[in-house]
């Protein structure tokens, strides 16, 4: 039996989220389906990172095991003549055996893009967040090193996490302002790096340095929602759609990690 490892980019549009559900469309589920046609037969999906509904990514990461002898890279080929357009399998590969997704050691990566103009663009509404307030960005940057770091990030999570542990490592949170050419405004990019992250834990980071830039709250508050752990001490949870899973990279360290990740 082999082990085939895909990476999967989507956009999560139309579709409610990464994990199987009754009587919902998601992408494991497409996924799944591909499989089947493929090989003939249900075969099981795990998958590193359950990104939630509206939520895209360009590097996901899923395994299945096959006694198929298609060469490991020709799967990503043949999966894609079965995926709708809006769903691919970017590259597959043959991993070992014990190659656990959500239990390897990795660096994560997500991008959040946020379209701050007067007037929202209809052709950015599905990958962005449209804030119309001027933002202080000097102000965000600064809050966002306070973020960084490990710490517990109970204040950054939203209900229904299962994890045992909401202690986290963030490695760095960017944020990259480029001036819009067609319109006054900017697209910002917050880039959010670290070792796993908890139920919303991104989008509620971008919510909180976003009312930090309009002013809503100080610098120092952050610190405080960080000290406190408690949820309403921090800002709201961004909107899924200007959230992409961007990489999950492995690290060359311990291999195995104990916690789980809801994301």
């Amino acid at each position: 039996m082999r082990r085939i490892r895909l990476v999967v980019a989507y956009d999560g549009t139309n579709y409610s989220g990464w994990q199987m559900q009754k009587n919902a469309t998601t992408i494991e589920s497409e996924l799944a389906g591909a499989l089947r046609n493929l090989l003939g037969k249900e075969v099981p999906l795990i998958g590193a990172s359950r990104t939630d509904a509206g939520v895209h990514a360009m590097g996901n990461i899923a395994v299945f095991d096959t006694d198929s002898k298609i060469p490991q890279d020709k799967f990503a080929i043949a999966l894609n003549h079965y995926l709708p357009e809006d769903i691919r399998v970017r590259y597959s590969d043959e991993v070992t055996s014990d190659y656990h997704p959500r239990y390897e050691k990795t660096v994560k990566t997500y991008e959040y893009t946020v379209l701050n103009c007067e007037i929202a663009l209809p052709a950015w509404r599905l990958y962005s967040y449209h804030v119309y307030r001027p933002l202080n960005i000097e102000s965000m940057k600064a809050a966002a090193k306070l973020l960084e770091g490990e710490h517990d990030f109970s204040a950054f999570c939203s209900a229904g996490s299962q994890v045992k542990s909401k202690v986290r490592t963030v490695y760095e949170i960017s944020i990259q302002e480029t001036p819009l050419s067609f319109c006054a405004g900017h697209v910002l990019r917050f880039r959010v790096r670290g070792n796993g992250f908890l139920y919303n834990m991104v989008r509620i980071i971008v919510g909180t340095l976003l009312e930090v830039g309009m002013g809503r709250r100080t610098v120092e508050s952050v610190q405080e929602a960080l000290a406190t752990g408690e949820r309403q001490q921090a800002g709201p949870t961004a909107p899924p759609q200007g959230l992409m899973l961007a990489e999950i990279r492995h690290c060359d360290c311990e291999k195995k990690i104990e916690k789980d990740n809801d994301f």
